[in-house]
């Protein structure tokens, strides 16, 4: 896979004028480095496969040359007209369909109009999308169910699809869209460019790029500010994990902290054992309307909520700058969701906190998200909270260390464990 330096500016990337006016306009200073890699490569007409850390840019990678592609062909009358779209984004979750179709209309300002782009997704009116579909679109950024709806009523049609993204491909096949994806894809034009996003490449996504991709371009980067997300872990007694919870968020009163849980029923048993505890906290499940879900995150990214505790659906397509800190309250069925949890922390060189509470039962499921994501933790505890000695004894003999809790130890040893800590839970 390739690797290039960063251009001085998006110039040097070859875009055109109302897009780089726009990109002043937002302040981006220097391409980063997946767009420097993948907008050239959009534009010359290649496929594309893709992988990145979370917060590397992605979006403005395709958006901005498949605006521009799309620009050129009205200028040139071979635009699409009628009920099709030209530009099709399929996206695994409402949230993250509203955040590209956001950010693609905001890079598309001076183009006046030009170019129309539409979001669909469940939980609201299919009613509504389809006003907004007639006369068809130029952008169409979708979920995969709501947009077969759409086309089961003849509400657009994918006959003259010129250029395919798939953001976030793996989460779309984990959360089980594989057959809507197949159908989706049989109605494709055989002669298209593709464009395949991808945080991690499990088999399903390997076969997918070697069904729908021809010759791509092949991009893959590690992120040089890696190091600025710490992860740590930290053993509890089983049952004691709320009040574990309760007593980090109160001790160091994060500006804001995301929790995770695996079901839509613990958000709310969680953020009731919170509030009696004292603790003001909003959840975000599946079960939630639409409107609700987006009044939660707009609270939480304008700082007017604090703590909120969600399900998976939250572990893409939330984009919150420097969030502090990420936790793992139950851990991630998935190990690849693990890595996507705590994404949403640390992004695009900001300092960031992954923290994961796991009590004897989730021990061994840990150990597989660390050999899986290539990881290895040491196990930590907190003082006053401290794991039963027969608990501590069985992680030992399976050769994983425990860390004692700070405060105790050799007067040294809690001099460093001390302030090594203290270091990274006051930066978030």
């Amino acid at each position: 896979m390739t690797t290039a330096t960063s251009p001085a500016n998006f110039t040097q990337l070859h875009l055109i004028q109302p897009l780089i006016a726009r990109l002043a306009e937002l302040e981006y200073q220097q391409p980063t480095p997946i767009q420097a890699q993948v907008i050239p490569s959009v534009l010359a007409g290649h496929d594309l496969i893709a992988g990145a850390n979370t917060g590397s840019g992605k979006t403005a990678a395709f958006a901005l040359p498949l605006l521009q592609q799309l620009f050129e062909q009205q200028s040139n009358n071979t635009g699409t007209r009628g009920n099709y779209v030209s530009g099709l984004i399929l996206v695994p979750t409402r949230e993250l369909a509203k955040q590209v179709a956001d950010s693609i209309k905001s890079y598309a300002v001076h183009f006046n109009g030009a170019i129309k782009t539409v979001a669909v997704f469940g939980g609201v009116s299919a009613n509504t999308q389809m006003l907004a579909l007639r006369g068809g679109t130029d952008i169409l950024v979708a979920t995969p169910g709501r947009l077969l709806d759409l086309i089961s009523s003849n509400a657009i049609k994918l006959d003259k699809v010129k250029t395919l993204v798939l953001d976030e491909a793996d989460r779309m096949l984990s959360l089980g869209f594989t057959e809507e994806l197949n159908e989706i894809l049989a109605l494709l034009p055989k002669h298209k460019q593709t464009l395949l996003f991808s945080a991690t490449f499990p088999e399903q996504v390997q076969e997918l790029t070697q069904e729908l991709l021809k010759n791509p371009v092949e991009v893959q980067l590690q992120s040089t500010e890696a190091s600025t997300l710490v992860q740590r872990v930290f053993t509890v007694n089983k049952g004691e994990k709320t009040a574990v919870l309760a007593h980090l968020i109160k001790q160091h009163q994060w500006r804001q902290a995301l929790i995770f849980v695996n079901a839509k029923n613990s958000c709310e048993h969680l953020a009731d054992k919170l509030y009696k505890r004292g603790i003001s906290v909003e959840v975000f499940h599946g079960d939630q309307s639409q409107g609700m879900r987006t009044r939660v995150l707009a609270d939480f990214k304008s700082g007017v909520l604090d703590v909120l505790i969600a399900t998976d659906i939250a572990a893409r397509g939330i984009d919150i700058d420097k969030l502090p800190v990420v936790i793992n309250f139950d851990l991630p069925r998935s190990p690849s969701d693990y890595m996507h949890r705590i994404g949403r922390s640390g992004r695009a060189g900001e300092v960031g906190l992954a923290l994961s509470l796991i009590d004897y039962e989730d021990y061994h499921h840990f150990k597989v998200i660390e050999k899986k994501n290539k990881i290895r933790l040491e196990r930590e505890e907190i003082e006053g909270f401290e794991v039963d000695t027969t608990i501590t004894e069985a992680m030992l003999a399976a050769n994983k260390p425990v860390a004692k809790p700070a405060g105790t130890g050799k007067k040294k040893r809690k001099k460093k464990t001390q302030e090594s800590s203290d270091v990274w839970l006051k930066k978030s």
